[in-house]
């Protein structure tokens, strides 16, 4: 597909900021869920249906953008780490699938999104999405890695009997290990990217409980609503900076 010379790129580059909201993002979406559908007594299910059509909404916003905008595009990003949270706390404790099932579900279901995505633009760089088709892949991506990063580190945690500090930082490992194979042992930037997506799931989701849980479970007891609020107050206040300084944008798309 040719590149036009002035596409602008629609997500952010890779930069620390980048994954310092990604991870602040995920934190919350894991204490969020939780705050929604068990304090609040909202249930999964209501909380489910709530989420999923504040998250439409904002992918509107994001889609009629045409361009990168901080604020639009970290929002959906934050609802879509809740939404992909309680897509497999669905499966899980509604339907009775098991994490087994689920973290094979969503390996595939982000296979065939990336085999397709490629299939139809010949590349899957997030340096290059400048059309509404490639902005539509790369969300579906973004749901099934946060669907999967739940899974994956619900199952590993339930699987090894892991507290939740213990658990963070055996992804907090995988996670320097895939940065220490782009560094230095040649790592594909597309491949290591995706990822270093999907893990930074369970490492934040495992220090957002650790974070917020009771102190007879492992936590330190700050519970959902601080931890959701700091991570939140935390969120805005680097988005705002990057939009002042303009910081994270690619200009031009490139295939």
């Amino acid at each position: 597909m040719h590149t036009p010379a002035t596409a602008i790129n629609r997500v952010p580059a890779v930069t620390t900021e980048f994954w310092l909201i990604k991870l602040m993002a995920v934190t919350m979406g894991e204490t969020a869920a939780d705050y929604l559908a068990v304090n609040l007594g909202l249930g999964l299910t209501a909380t489910s249906l709530l989420m999923t059509a504040i998250l439409i909404g904002a992918l509107v916003l994001q889609f009629a953008q045409k361009r990168y905008v901080p604020w639009s595009y970290w929002l959906s990003v934050v609802l879509i780490s809740i939404v992909g949270t309680l897509v497999t706390d669905n499966l899980v404790d509604n339907f009775g699938v098991s994490l087994i099932t689920t973290t094979v579900v969503f390996t595939v279901a982000l296979a065939v999104t990336f085999a397709v995505w490629f299939a139809s633009e010949k590349t899957l760089s997030i340096h290059a999405i400048f059309t509404t088709k490639r902005e539509a892949y790369y969300w579906l991506a973004i749901l099934f890695t946060f669907a999967l990063g739940t899974a994956s580190g619900d199952l590993v945690a339930e699987a090894f009997g892991l507290g939740y500090l213990a658990n963070g930082i055996l992804f907090g490992m995988i996670i320097a290990s895939l940065t220490f194979g782009y560094f230095f042992l040649g790592l594909d930037p597309i491949l290591g990217f995706w990822l270093a997506y999907i893990f930074t799931r369970p490492l934040g989701a495992s220090f957002g409980d650790f974070l917020s849980q009771p102190t007879q479970y492992g936590g330190l007891g700050l519970g959902t609503i601080i931890t959701s609020a700091l991570f939140l107050g935390t969120i805005i206040a680097i988005v705002v900076w990057i939009s002042v300084n303009r910081r994270g944008e690619d200009r031009l798309a490139i295939n």
